[in-house]
């Protein structure tokens, strides 16, 4: 029986999952026929090269089906990468990352019929023949070489008028040597023949050095913020700092390839591990312009290690023969520059629906000095992590000697969102305004979340999925 794997967040059946690479949702007029499509960077075993696997899920985003690979590593190559996945020409398109000895590239492959990729799936899921490779989209010119990790979203008809809505492509890929990465924005009407722009710029102090910072996964979203009601893009940056990966996101507005701040970065998970998200594109848009921009979708790779790093020292490899997960999908929104980040909608009935999920929603009242606290606990009642909310901060502790502390402000309410799914911890805090991402392994399987106030915290309503 597997202990570790969760139910309701994606792995690979087998193998070592690295990190998601692209994400689409087969949007319908009717949200509850929906489908998400989500492409990962997985190896099938540490010996073999990096490839995309592929999963499925109807109506929810929390019943993965498992498919067909999508890309591996063809002749001269030695690892397939991630990208980016978008809706074109009646089927979908694959912006991969393609490595070879020497030098790296960003590639394309195209499916006519969407629907057929879950079809048919192979016992050992290999690759699947819906997918014709359209080779490279971006030339390498004097200044920008080796290009890498794209993030494609569609571009603006008039960047003064956002209203209008959106025609041709956006890409923001990596460029240049591995130590010191260049952020290139590029554009296309067609989305195969792409000019760059040029390198990432900022106007205003991004709060970050941007000269002097290793720059990975690019990615942006667009959102109307509540308070003001003006589109923004949100940048979604991975810093590779001392070997471990710290993701920020600006708000502000991109012009051209030079992005002007309005808010500096910030954290957007400060659990231990949450890096690389991946934004959600779309195979139509079945809102209204006045109502598309509202909320976006993100999966991150539930890791902090950088690149190279060994899962396998994760616990479920030598014991279930897997390792690598991506978090529950996020649904975003923008209010007076700052996200705010909830589960996707419908996790209360699949953690109802699912055999060893534990999910607990408390709306509380916690001045400063009070607090509430929450117990993990393993097979046997023991704590395996406690999550303590005391007003001010947000502390997840997994009794390792490292906890992770958020703080909260006073505007943001005292609700808390505890899910705790296999080896997987998620904490939603203040509303949406902070998001907690843990990974941890409770001894037999988690089997509990023990609540208790303390001074004057009251809890006013509770709920309980999976107990």
């Amino acid at each position: 029986m597997s202990v570790f794997r969760p139910e309701l967040h994606i792995t690979a059946e087998s193998g070592i999952l690295e990190g998601a690479a692209g994400i689409l949702r087969h949007s319908t007029p009717d949200a509850d026929d929906d489908t998400w499509h989500v492409f990962y960077q997985y190896k099938p075993s540490p010996e073999e090269a990096s490839r995309w696997g592929h999963s499925c899920s109807e109506r929810n985003p929390f019943d993965w089906v498992e498919c067909n690979d999508a890309i591996a590593p063809a002749a001269g190559e030695i690892a397939v990468r991630a990208g980016a996945v978008v809706a074109a020409r009646g089927g979908v398109d694959l912006y991969f990352t393609s490595v070879t000895e020497s030098n790296t590239s960003v590639q394309i492959a195209h499916a006519d019929d969407l629907n057929e990729l879950c079809d048919d799936v192979n016992e050992d899921y290999s690759v699947s023949a819906a997918f014709s490779r359209r080779g490279n989209v971006v030339a390498d010119a004097a200044s920008f070489t080796r290009f890498r990790s794209p993030c494609v979203v569609p571009g603006w008809v008039d960047h003064d008028d956002r209203d209008r809505g959106q025609e041709g492509w956006l890409m923001l890929a990596v460029t240049g040597a591995g130590d010191h990465p260049v952020v290139v924005v590029l554009s296309s009407g067609d989305g195969t023949a792409w000019k760059a722009l040029g390198a990432l710029e900022f106007d205003g102090d991004p709060g970050f050095d941007p000269a002097n910072e290793s720059i990975v996964a690019p990615r942006i979203i667009r959102l109307r913020d509540e308070v003001d009601g003006q589109i923004y893009d949100v940048l979604l940056i991975t810093l590779e700092r001392a070997g471990r990966d710290e993701t920020v996101y600006v708000t502000g507005t991109l012009r051209g390839h030079c992005f002007e701040v309005r808010t500096p970065a910030l954290p957007i998970d400060r659990g231990h591990d949450f890096s690389r998200p991946r934004t959600t594109n779309y195979t139509h848009d079945s809102t209204e312009v006045s109502a598309r921009f509202d909320r976006a979708y993100i999966f991150g790779a539930m890791r902090t290690a950088g690149r190279g790093a060994d899962l396998t020292h994760e616990r479920n490899w030598e014991s279930e023969g897997w390792a690598g997960t991506l978090s529950l999908p996020r649904r975003v929104t923008l209010q007076n520059g700052r996200l705010y980040q909830t589960p996707a909608p419908g996790l209360p009935d699949a953690v109802s629906e699912a055999h060893n999920v534990r999910l607990w929603t408390g709306i509380c009242e916690i001045p400063v000095g009070s607090s509430v606290t929450a117990e993990i606990l393993d097979a046997s009642g023991e704590p395996a992590a406690v999550v303590t909310h005391s007003g001010d901060t947000i502390t997840v502790d997994r009794l390792d000697g490292s906890p992770a502390t958020s703080d909260l402000h006073d505007e943001d309410e005292d609700s808390i969102t505890i899910i705790v799914d296999g080896s997987t911890l998620e904490v939603f805090a203040g509303g949406g305004a902070v998001t907690m991402s843990s990974r941890l392994w409770p001894e037999g399987g988690c089997s509990g979340i023990r609540v208790r106030s303390a001074g004057e915290a009251r809890i006013h309503g509770e709920w309980r999925r999976g107990d």
